[in-house]
């Protein structure tokens, strides 16, 4: 399992997005280290974070989620 997909399954596991995980998002996106199934996981956990279904354990707002925000999906 890629690790990105890793820590989005971890978040529907535990329904909580952690600071640590989070921030490892963000660099793995800001590095391009990702995969076209990678994104398909991220959009389903920023659908989920939007909805409330799962919690953001960060108080800032400048981490992945945001990112994820003006994140361009694209196949």
């Amino acid at each position: 399992m890629k690790m990105i997909s890793a820590l989005v399954e971890s978040a529907f596991q535990t329904g909580c997005l952690s600071v640590e995980s989070e921030g490892l998002l963000h660099q793995m996106l800001l590095t391009r280290s990702y995969q076209l199934e990678d994104l398909t996981a991220l959009q389903a956990l920023h659908d989920a974070v939007r909805s409330g279904r799962i919690k953001r354990e960060a108080s800032t707002k400048k981490l992945a989620m945001e990112f994820l925000d003006n994140f361009k999906f694209r196949s």
